[in-house]
C-alpha cells in the first residue's frame, strides 16, 4: 500500500510536474508575445522583466545603428555635393576671367587675317586727328590709345572693328572708357583728355589695361598732347621695340 501510494504520489508528482511545465511554457509564450507586441512585462517573476529589458535594449540599439548609418550616408552625400559645387565655381571663375581678358587680349585665329596682310607699322607718334584715321573704316589698320600709348589692335578687329562690340574705341583714346567701364560715346572726349579728374582706383584700372594691351598688341608710339612735337625714331629703336614685344 505504501508502495502503491508512493507510486501514486510519484505519478501525482509526475502529473503535477507536467502541468507545471505546461504552465511555465504557456507563461514563457505570453512573455515572448508581450515583448514582441508591446514590449511590456506580463510575468511576476524576474525572468520576464529581464527578457523585456533585453528586448528594449536591442530595439534601441537597432534604432541607434540605423540613425548612425543615415547620418553617415547623409554626410557623404553633402560632401559630394560640396565638391561638385566647388568644381563648378572654379570653372565659372575661369570662364569669367578669360571672358574679361577677351576685351584686352582675346583675339582668335580667325581674327588675325586682316592684320596678316598688313606690314608691321613703324614706330611713330600720333595726334588725336592722326589717330582717328585708323578706326578700321578708312583703312584696314586699327589703332587706339591707352594712357598716352598707341597700340595696333588690327588683329583684334573682331572686337575693335566697326562692327565689333568695342568699335567705339577704334581710332580714339580709350582710357576714360576703360577706366569707367563705359561704352557710350559721351565717355570719350573729342579733345585731348589728360584724365586729371579720374580717381586713384580708375587710374589704376587705366594702368592695368595699358599693361594688358602691351602684352598682346604692338606698341606703335605715343599720343601727343596739344602742341607737343613728335619724336624721331630710328630703325634701330623701332626694331628693338618690336623685338621686345615678340
Amino acid at each position: 500500500m505504501g508502495g502503491a501510494r508512493g507510486v501514486g504520489a510519484g505519478r501525482g508528482l509526475g502529473g503535477g510536474g507536467r502541468r507545471w511545465r505546461a504552465v511555465m511554457a504557456a507563461g514563457d509564450g505570453d512573455v515572448k508575445l508581450g515583448t514582441l507586441g508591446s514590449g511590456s512585462e506580463s510575468s511576476s517573476d524576474g525572468s520576464s522583466e529581464s527578457s523585456g529589458g533585453a528586448g528594449e535594449a536591442a530595439e534601441g540599439s537597432g534604432w541607434a545603428t540605423a540613425a548612425l548609418a543615415l547620418l553617415t550616408g547623409g554626410g557623404e552625400m553633402l560632401l559630394n555635393v560640396a565638391l561638385v559645387a566647388l568644381v563648378l565655381l572654379g570653372a565659372y571663375r575661369l570662364w569669367v576671367r578669360w571672358g574679361r581678358r577677351g576685351l584686352g587680349a582675346g583675339a582668335g585665329a580667325g581674327e588675325e587675317s586682316p592684320a596678316a596682310s598688313l606690314p608691321r607699322m613703324k614706330k611713330r607718334d600720333f595726334s588725336l586727328e592722326q589717330l582717328r584715321q585708323y578706326d578700321g573704316s578708312r583703312t584696314p589698320r586699327i589703332l587706339l590709345a591707352v594712357n598716352g600709348k598707341v597700340f595696333d589692335v588690327t588683329k583684334g578687329s573682331k572686337f575693335y572693328g566697326p562692327a565689333g562690340p568695342y568699335g567705339i574705341f577704334a581710332g580714339r583714346d580709350a582710357s576714360r572708357g576703360l577706366a569707367t567701364f563705359c561704352l557710350d560715346k559721351d565717355a570719350l572726349k573729342d579733345e585731348y583728355d589728360d584724365l586729371s579728374d579720374l580717381n586713384a582706383v580708375q587710374m589704376e584700372s587705366v594702368r592695368e589695361w595699358e599693361m594688358q594691351f602691351k602684352e598682346k598688341y604692338d606698341y606703335v608710339g605715343r599720343l601727343l598732347k596739344p602742341g607737343e612735337e613728335p619724336s624721331e625714331y630710328t630703325d634701330e629703336e623701332d626694331t628693338k621695340d618690336h623685338n621686345k614685344q615678340d
